[in-house]
């Protein structure tokens, strides 16, 4: 499978770190803003994922409420400046927590309905696919060099 041409790869990668950054702005402001609320109504239209998974505490809420906002302010900056270095250690960033958040959801779906299960499982595993699309698209290139005889 070849690359992507390199501005098609551009694209791709801050289109990527905008919908990283549009996740971290919703989950971080509402954490941060009105933990109780998430906790009760995350992730919203009659969807109750969070307070299936045990009770209420507020410092577990407020903690996950400033890490999406710090991950927000790494992706926006990778965003803007597009250098391949900072947006792979932003895609770094989002798969050191993405990884692990989506295997523990992934063994305690059993307290969610079908739609929830789905809707889980894709909203987590897309933060992971598109961290890890970032990564690989803005790995380093290999300089080859060819010789003549």
């Amino acid at each position: 499978m070849s690359s992507p041409p390199p501005s098609q790869a551009r694209r791709l990668s801050r289109a990527a770190l905008w919908v990283l950054c549009g996740a971290a702005a919703y989950v971080g402001t509402w954490a941060l803003l009105a933990p109780r609320g998430f906790y009760s109504a995350f992730p919203g239209p009659g969807r109750h994922w969070i307070d299936a998974d045990g009770p209420y505490n507020e410092h577990l809420i407020r903690d996950v409420g400033g890490l999406y906002p710090a991950l927000l302010v790494l992706t926006a900056a990778a965003a803007r400046r597009m250098e391949p270095s900072l947006v792979r250690i932003a895609g770094l960033a989002w798969l050191v927590f993405g990884i692990p958040h989506l295997a523990y959801h992934a063994l305690h779906l059993h307290q969610l309905g079908n739609a929830d299960i789905a809707l889980n499982v894709l909203s987590l595993g897309g933060i992971v696919v598109l961290a890890a699309s970032v990564c690989v698209v803005n790995r380093p290139r290999t300089q080859t060099t060819h010789e003549r005889p």
